[in-house]
């Protein structure tokens, strides 16, 4: 367990650690885009507000698994995790995160990375937000023998005060893939 661990703190630190410039014959959109990462990456590390992540369901698209499949896979991942997160001027949240959790096989995984949620207020206070955004992350899993690997994810939340829902969608083929991940957050340090 302590060696999962372990490579949960690496990714972050390995996540953080971006390129501060880009190469000379680089673009300047992606100049600016891998700057802008870096420095929203960095100011999540910063932070000093504390996510805690609780994984509450794996859904496996009924329509793209055989039912023998379903009734072998795991739905209820029980697992937890911890990050860092800031809301930037625009009221857009960013994070840097670390969960474990049982797999669809009952297994343990890993996912870290960094997370960008656009939001939207509901309401007048601001205490309402819906958001779609991403998550740029590394996953370790038991059939890849957790070896690290990217797994860039759409992902949408809603939340109220320092409570947030929030989902991730993992595409795939038949049988593979295709997972609605969702967990709650709860921010510890953001007062409202």
């Amino acid at each position: 367990m302590f060696r999962y661990c372990l490579c949960i703190i690496v990714g972050i630190l390995c996540l953080s650690a971006v390129p501060a410039t880009a190469e000379e014959n680089s673009f300047k959109l992606s100049e600016n885009w891998g700057q802008k990462l870096q420095n929203n990456m960095a100011a999540a590390w910063n932070a000093e507000n504390y996510d805690l992540y609780l994984p509450i369901n794996t859904w496996h698209n009924r329509l793209l698994y055989d039912k023998d499949k379903i009734d072998d896979y795991n739905e209820e991942p029980w697992g937890a995790g911890l990050g860092k997160s800031f809301y930037d001027s625009d009221g857009d949240w960013h994070a840097l995160y670390a969960m474990g959790f049982k797999d669809s096989n009952k297994h343990l995984q890993t996912i870290f990375g960094y997370a960008y949620q656009h939001n939207w207020p509901l309401d007048c206070y601001q205490k309402w937000r819906v958001g779609i955004g991403y998550t740029l992350s590394l996953t370790q899993r038991s059939e890849y023998a957790y070896i690290p690997l990217p797994l860039p994810l759409p992902l949408a939340g809603i939340g109220y005060k320092n409570f947030n829902i929030q989902a991730a969608y993992v595409p795939g083929v038949k049988n593979d893939g295709n997972v609605l991940f969702t967990w709650l957050r709860w921010e510890l340090n953001n007062d409202y």
